[in-house]
């Protein structure tokens, strides 16, 4: 696979039993490049597929930089090296846990606990990164200004090419497409009796991935780097 746009994520071990549940809900395993069953909920009112349509083709993922095309004269190769060598310069980060909250119309894994220290991370990886990313299209930008972006989401997707990055940043993982609000209530209740008792207390960081986009757009793992900083 030659990816159409790479993107550095983390995602969890599917060792994890939390990590295994919502990537057999999301029904697409980025880790192995494959498409999984979906788990047989009850409670729901409408089939997890349909659910899960929108966030499925990126996998059970946490976005830290987001999808790119490689800028002319950048190579995979480089591309690789310089996320080996950023993962070796952060430290692992351990947070209080993980709950399933909503985030606006969806619903998402979030980070509970202090955060600095993860937007600290996420921020060096925006920046130390952005010299292999190549600008945004019009048509890119016109569609992430359709969302009324904020000044600041104005001015990072002008300088980063996407706006919720930086001061901007909130750690998550996606679990379901835009809900609606009754919909959204119950799916949020069926998810956290099933998770509940499965997230982990603490959560800790302890590497970032390098994934890439196939033609049909699902991701892709290509590697995983142990996080070594000091």
């Amino acid at each position: 696979m030659t990816p159409t746009r790479y993107a550095i994520y983390f995602i969890p071990d599917q060792a994890e039993p939390w990590a295994a549940f919502c990537t057999a809900w999301l029904g697409w395993d980025i880790a192995a490049g494959k498409a999984v069953e979906h788990p047989d909920i009850a409670g729901l009112d409408r089939p997890v597929s349909a659910i899960t349509a929108v966030p499925r083709r990126y996998g059970l993922h946490a976005t830290l930089k987001p999808p790119f095309r490689l800028r002319a004269g950048k190579t995979a190769a480089a591309l690789t090296r310089a996320v080996r060598d950023l993962a070796r310069d952060i430290a692992p980060v351990t947070l209080s846990g993980l709950d399933v909250t909503p985030l606006g119309r969806f619903l998402a894994l979030t980070a509970q606990g202090e955060t600095r220290t993860l937007n600290a991370a996420a921020a060096r990886i925006v920046r130390e990164l952005d010299a292999f990313r190549a600008p945004p299209s019009d048509q890119e930008l016109e569609r992430r200004r359709s969302a009324h972006l904020s000044p600041a989401q104005e001015a990072n997707l002008k300088q980063w090419g996407y706006p919720h990055v930086l001061d901007q940043f909130r750690f998550h993982m996606t679990l379901t497409s835009k809900l609606p609000k009754d919909d959204q209530a119950r799916t949020l209740a069926t998810l956290q009796s099933h998770l509940a008792p499965l997230l982990p207390r603490p959560f800790v960081i302890r590497d970032i991935a390098l994934v890439g986009e196939d033609d049909e757009g699902f991701f892709h793992l290509i590697d995983r780097f142990a996080l070594s900083g000091a």
